[in-house]
């Protein structure tokens, strides 16, 4: 008995203070984060209302897009994918959709839908990549290209799209994402003010429950399914709550690579794109790194109401792999990039924003863990009160409960693109289930992560998906795509939307 007392007061006791202290220090952050969203949520409406980008965005002086669609074993949803980019309102627009080795019909199926021609493959290779087999334009649609090249991963695609791709501002997409027929033009609107601005991201929503029609969602239904309807969730409290608050609290970090927007002449001055796991974030950081250490512009932006819709993981398993893969990422871009974190020579980007991300997203799942074990084994013990336990577990509940509903109001209260009263509300009742058993789980995927990190796990893991909901053209029936296992680079776990695992 001796023993264990001495080790409750050595051990057991303080790490339980420093948990219950880090909660608190983590709600005094993420309740700052929310005001400044709020404010910058304002900001961007009243900014929106007033400013007239139409006519310019209309014209022929809007600057030129190419849309970079990485693409491998994406037969299930490619076809659906490009025809949502060709129905964007947007007059200068390049689509370079590049299939990476898949093994698939993923090549064949664009080939028979848009008519593809062979073309030269003359480009300045600016960025190393695999080889590029062949290239095609198609006949039906000039401002598509189809690249076909050999299996190098998702960055490798994105660099060979990246030397291909002739526009100003380049949009890397994942190709099972569909963006709202307007989503580019409200995109570029920081690129048009701003000469400072490198890159800008978006909102991404989840499309599980929607309905897709000639490449447009036909209906925006909130998911009706457990699983599917906690990471809307997630990614309502990502987008509305995260992103917009680091706008003004020393800009952004992170860009989801399912819908993001950047400089292309900044991207080739930094060797585009890195073959990491999570190469997403690792280029905003270097990107911004690029910008401080050459005193050249470095503004990373998030612009809320551009919308991305992209299909999520339908089970567990997948799930896991997702998380597990996004903090494998996550902390590999921190590790080679440590050296920013607390260093004045980065200004407001080693001195707040890298060191927030340090403690209160990387740090929280080993906290958390720690308190989820710790906490429990003083109470069987008797080191540890029943009040205290009460406590703890109210903060983390309670805590993570509220910072959903503040985020759930933001959308209320700003764009409200669940129209249906019953969609609402079950966001509300995911918000609440999403504490009592999912969050324990990311936790878990999230320290497996860390630990395939220091081991040196590099794979990207596969993914298997149902596909979009496919309405026929008179909208009445509606027939659903086979599932497509997707073992390379562009399954559903490859996009960045968040580190999600405390609360951005």
């Amino acid at each position: 008995m001796k023993s264990l007392d001495h080790f409750y007061v050595t051990f057991l006791r303080p790490v339980n203070l420093f948990v219950l202290a880090y909660f608190l220090a983590l709600g005094i952050f993420y309740l700052a984060l929310y005001v400044s969203a709020a404010f910058e949520m304002r900001r961007y409406l009243r900014q929106v209302r007033a400013e007239r980008y139409r006519e310019i965005l209309s014209s022929e002086i809007a600057p030129a897009i190419s849309m970079l669609v990485p693409a491998h074993n994406e037969e299930a949803t490619i076809i659906e994918s490009v025809r949502a980019l060709l129905t964007l309102a947007y007059p200068r627009l390049e689509i370079v959709v590049v299939d990476d080795g898949s093994t698939d019909g993923t090549l064949s199926v664009m080939d028979t839908a848009f008519d593809l021609v062979p073309m030269k493959p003359l480009f300045d290779q600016h960025v190393t990549t695999k080889e590029v087999r062949s290239i095609f334009r198609s006949q039906q649609f000039p401002n598509l290209v189809v690249v076909s090249k050999d299996k190098g991963g998702k960055a490798d695609s994105l660099n060979a799209a990246l030397n291909i791709s002739s526009g100003e501002l380049v949009c890397a997409i994942d190709a099972d994402t569909i963006i709202d027929p307007d989503g580019l033009r409200r995109l570029v609107r920081p690129f048009i003010r701003s000469r400072d601005v490198v890159a800008a991201g978006a909102t991404i929503r989840v499309a599980n429950g929607c309905t897709v029609t000639h490449g447009r969602l036909a209906s925006e239904r909130g998911p009706h399914r457990a699983l599917a309807g906690i990471q809307a969730v997630e990614y309502l409290r990502a987008f509305l709550f995260g992103r917009p608050g680091w706008n003004r609290l020393g800009g952004n970090l992170l860009i989801s690579g399912a819908f993001g927007l950047f400089r292309r002449q900044c991207l080739l001055d930094t060797n585009g794109y890195a073959n990491t796991v999570g190469e997403d974030m690792e280029l905003v950081v270097r990107l911004r790194r690029h910008g401080y250490e050459t005193g050249q512009p470095s503004r990373v932006e998030f612009v809320p109401d551009p919308v991305a819709w992209t299909e999520t993981p339908v089970s567990f398993k997948g799930l896991s792999r997702q998380r597990e893969r996004w903090h494998r990422g996550f902390t590999d871009t921190l590790w080679r990039h440590r050296d920013i974190a607390f260093n004045p020579r980065y200004g407001v980007l080693g001195l707040v924003v890298v060191p927030a991300f340090i403690l209160f997203e990387w740090m929280a799942p080993i906290v958390e863990a720690a308190g989820l074990i710790l906490v429990p084994f003083g109470l069987i013990i008797g080191e540890v009160t029943l009040q205290f336990a009460v406590l703890f577990f109210s903060l983390a509940c309670g805590f993570g409960i509220m910072l959903s509903m503040l985020a759930l109001l933001l959308e209320e209260v700003s764009f409200r693109r669940y129209g249906r009263v019953r969609d609402r509300a079950l966001l509300v009742v995911w918000a609440i289930i999403e504490n009592f058993g999912y969050r324990q789980l990311t936790v878990w995927w999230r320290l497996r992560g860390l630990a395939n990190y220091i081991r040196g796990k590099k794979s990207w893991g596969a993914m298997s998906r149902e596909g979009f909901n496919i309405a026929d053209e008179d909208s009445t029936s509606y027939t659903e795509l086979s599932p497509s296992a997707s073992p390379g680079v562009e399954a559903d776990d490859e996009k960045e939307p968040v580190p999600v695992g405390s609360q951005y």
